[in-house]
């Protein structure tokens, strides 16, 4: 993944975003490959939506909807904890509260990220690249 943190040009002319129908918050496309890599139970998810978004927010009970109202909760996710101890990188298996103690630890993170062994594809529920879920701290 050399360039996770940048967002490829599709030529798409959907929208990449949709708001989530339990909290209404305003959620990103991710794909279904992402989800199959989180869903507790994969082999027995047959997706039936054109597309799929993720809602970020840990206190909804919503973790992945699709266009044709399709719901997946965070109950059938591997991982659902919204602690201190959830991860902040999921490629590297960095939780909130190590890079709290270690703010170094997002130097290591991106020199990672840009030597390309991220996978925030897959290993990242949103999909997407974590350097920017790191807290500012200073």
């Amino acid at each position: 993944m050399a360039d996770c943190c940048s967002t490829p040009a599709t030529g798409d002319d959907h929208p990449r975003k949709r708001r989530c129908p339990a909290n209404g918050a305003e959620c990103c496309e991710v794909s279904p490959r992402t989800i199959a890599h989180h869903i507790s139970e994969p082999w027995t998810w047959m997706p039936t939506a054109a597309r799929w978004f993720f809602c970020d927010d840990p206190d909804c009970d919503v973790a992945y909807f699709g266009d044709d109202g399709s719901i997946l909760r965070r109950s059938q996710l591997r991982d659902h904890a919204a602690t201190d101890e959830r991860l902040l990188c999921h490629c590297f298996g960095l939780t909130h509260a190590e890079f709290l103690r270690h703010p170094a630890t997002r130097d290591y993170v991106v020199a990672q990220t840009r030597a390309g062994q991220c996978s925030c594809e897959t290993s990242n529920p949103s999909g997407r690249c974590c350097l920017k879920d790191f807290p500012d701290i200073g």
